[in-house]
């Protein structure tokens, strides 16, 4: 299991996603109710970044094509677009980290280089 440090739990807005870089991949955090949650950070229809999007509860909805996502799972809430991958996340020490490995539903991400805030 590889976890990624990505902020300070205290850089989180509730409502507000925000964007990292964790190598070659995007990944989107939300802080909804105190829980912070993470997915990727592209729609699955077509490009657009959902840590631009709107979030309303646990639903990101894309500021391009319209598509909701539930953060929880990655499962897509309106139209046929595809789901999107949701990553396991700890609060260490104040800390946010995502795993993007080894999980159940999880596909192997690469570590091709330093996490990046976007």
């Amino acid at each position: 299991m590889t976890w990624h440090h990505l902020c300070a739990a205290a850089k989180l807005s509730e409502g507000e996603p925000l964007g990292f870089w964790v190598g070659e991949r995007r990944i989107a955090l939300y802080k909804v109710d105190d829980d912070v949650f993470a997915t990727d950070d592209v729609c699955s229809h077509a490009f657009a970044l959902l840590s631009t999007g709107f979030l309303e509860g646990h639903v990101i909805e894309c500021p391009l094509h319209g598509a909701m996502f539930d953060v929880r799972d990655g499962k897509c809430r309106s139209s046929a677009y595809r789901d999107i991958e949701a990553f396991k996340v700890e609060i260490r020490d104040g800390e946010v980290f995502v795993q993007l490995d080894g999980g159940a539903a999880l596909k192997t991400a690469g570590d091709g280089g330093a996490d990046v805030e976007l």
